[in-house]
């Protein structure tokens, strides 16, 4: 049976640790979905071609450019968008780094930079700044030169590095 545009079928996933559930057209981008039906309004779309990354969100724990991902592939699926990372009004160190390093500047295409440093330091727990440089390629930005977006994630990952050696 061949679907149409203006079927909806049930799409269940996992939103920031939270079941969540919803009816998505087959063609509806996961970006719409999450924004529009289930309100994690943190996912912002940019261009729509998977180009600018501000649409990146965590599927399974792997970044992804939501634009390019139909909401219907998401079914059961554990999805994170930015509205995961601080707990309750505590920023996570990622975040608390990004402050103090003014990298952030509008803020639209933060949240998908976030996560894909989320992603990016869980692969990479200890980076050199080409790499950090390398992964930010993928994300565009007109207001940072993405030099304290940098620095942020190689403090972040000296501290967990730090910590890590601490506690063994």
């Amino acid at each position: 049976m061949r679907a149409t545009a203006e079927q909806r079928f049930p799409v269940r996933l996992e939103l920031n640790g939270r079941s969540r559930e919803g009816l998505a057209e087959p063609r509806t981008q996961l970006c719409d979905f999450l924004r529009h039906d289930l309100g994690a309004t943190g996912v912002h779309v940019g261009c729509e071609h998977g180009v600018c990354g501000a649409c990146t969100v965590l599927v399974d724990g792997v970044a992804v450019r939501s634009c390019l991902m139909l909401a219907v592939q998401a079914h059961e699926r554990r999805i994170e968008t930015v509205e995961s990372l601080a707990d309750d009004d505590t920023l996570n160190d990622l975040q608390q780094a990004f402050r103090r390093h003014h990298a952030l500047q509008c803020g639209f295409c933060t949240a998908g930079i976030l996560m894909s440093c989320v992603d990016f330091l869980e692969r990479q727990p200890d980076p050199s700044e080409a790499e950090v440089r390398d992964m930010l390629s993928g994300h565009l930005c007109r207001c940072t030169g993405y030099t304290g977006i940098v620095q942020a994630v190689l403090e972040v990952a000296a501290q967990r590095q730090t910590n890590e050696e601490v506690q063994q």
